[in-house]
């Protein structure tokens, strides 16, 4: 008695007398012998009223015979050949819990092909998964990999597996932390296994890595976010960077924030109304009255801000603005008389809120050329109106040029935004 199943798996099975050919791969186009086993012929009669039922479609019936059949082994050849056909009738009724009885039964025999352990074992890993068996879908995989099985895949199924074992609540406490950290190990490898075969990973994968990392309170979850942004450069990822700079380092001076927030505004990663707010104060505390007054307008033209909140900001900034502008050609040329760089830098920095790039270019260039100023703080600001001002390789050279420092990390930021727009 022989059938053929070009479904799913596409098994080809055969069971003639005591002596049954193993699983094949159809997908190799070719047959693969298996093992000679010696099936009681009772197991046989059983299994040969399964293929009877299954040929008719009888898939109730087959059920039947092969739990007849279960009750009956006694060998590893017993329980193999049942296994086999079980996992026929899986394929062929579509019955994912008796693919995973009959995939576990094969294995368990140790008598599955060695061309088969991999494949067989990363489906019951999946399965294993499914059915949230952690610690057996963990198992499956490792002796998937064993076998040959591609890391890419099955260590995605074992990163799942240890984030199920984690759980979501007290992520940061052992032993769900421990478990994490197993389950990051195991998402980098296949990442890594992605990459060095020339394909692209996922994003979601590095944004689970953040998630997972910053819940269990891991240090590299700084690094799974660059991974995040890098995979895919959207302002919201890159939101998350900053957000996670912003975290480790809360002795950040103002003007240090604002020169953060402005690249969470140019890279569109103002998302709620906390970052327009966040934005608008930091650019009141630093006197950049044109951007405390262009970042409550993006807020409300994005629904995020209501017209009242910030009013009071809004409102001293307007009245500002005008007087401000109108002393910044005076303000040019004093900076041009004197004798070091700080006028020059002070108007560069107006010019900088008021989206007039280059004049602020200028000014800071004429800044660093004078002296006497925070060189750190200058070439990040020059490299910041290069940026908004379309020059990408001007603003990279400056961005470099900062060198210690917070303002080096700020700078070290922007740069990872100009790697996503190819400068």
């Amino acid at each position: 008695m022989r059938f053929v199943t070009p479904v799913a798996l596409a098994l080809a099975l055969a069971l003639t007398g005591g002596v049954v050919a193993a699983p094949a791969m159809a997908a190799k186009e070719k047959k693969q012998s298996g093992p000679k086993l010696n099936v009681s012929p009772e197991v046989i009669k059983a299994l040969q009223a399964a293929q009877a039922a299954m040929e008719k479609q009888d898939f109730a019936a087959a059920k039947a015979s092969l739990a007849e059949a279960d009750g009956l082994s006694k060998s590893n050849d017993d329980k193999y050949q049942v296994g086999a056909i079980k996992l026929n009738l899986s394929i062929t009724s579509k019955d994912g819990a008796l693919q995973g009885e009959a995939l576990a039964q094969m294995l368990d025999s140790g008598l599955t092909p060695a061309e088969n352990l991999a494949q067989f074992n990363e489906i019951a890993a999946n399965g294993a998964f499914q059915a949230k068996e952690y610690d057996l879908a963990i198992q499956r995989a490792q002796a998937a990999l064993q076998a040959g099985a591609k890391p890419e895949s099955v260590q995605v199924t074992i990163a799942q597996a240890y984030f199920g074992k984690a759980g979501t609540a007290n992520a940061a406490v052992e032993p769900a932390r421990g478990f994490n950290q197993q389950g990051l190990a195991a998402l980098k490898t296949a990442a890594d296994a992605l990459k060095a075969g020339g394909q692209p990973v996922p994003a979601q994968w590095y944004q689970i890595g953040v998630s997972r990392a910053a819940a269990a309170k891991l240090p590299e979850v700084a690094e799974w976010a660059k991974l995040a942004y890098a995979a895919e450069p959207s302002g919201e990822n890159l939101r998350t960077l900053i957000r996670l700079f912003l975290q480790a380092n809360p002795t950040l001076s103002n003007r240090e924030n604002l020169d953060v927030y402005r690249l969470m505004s140019a890279s569109g990663g103002l998302k709620v109304a906390g970052d327009f707010m966040e934005y608008a104060e930091m650019a009141s505390k630093t006197g950049s009255y044109g951007e405390v007054k262009s970042a409550i307008d993006a807020g409300r033209a994005e629904g995020k801000m209501s017209a009242t909140q910030m009013a009071d900001f809004y409102q001293i900034a307007v009245d500002k603005i005008g007087p401000d502008k109108a002393s910044l050609p005076s303000g040019e040329a004093d900076a041009a008389k004197a004798a070091n760089g700080k006028i020059a830098a002070s108007v560069g920095d107006a010019y900088l809120g008021y989206a007039n790039y280059a004049k602020a270019t200028a000014m800071f260039e004429l800044a660093k050329q004078k002296g006497g100023v925070d060189m750190d703080e200058t070439n990040l600001r020059l490299g910041i109106a290069k940026t908004l001002g379309g020059d990408m390789a001007g603003a990279k050279a400056a961005f470099t040029a900062v060198q210690t420092g917070a303002r080096k990390q700020v700078a070290e930021l922007w740069l990872t935004y100009l790697a996503s727009k190819g400068a």
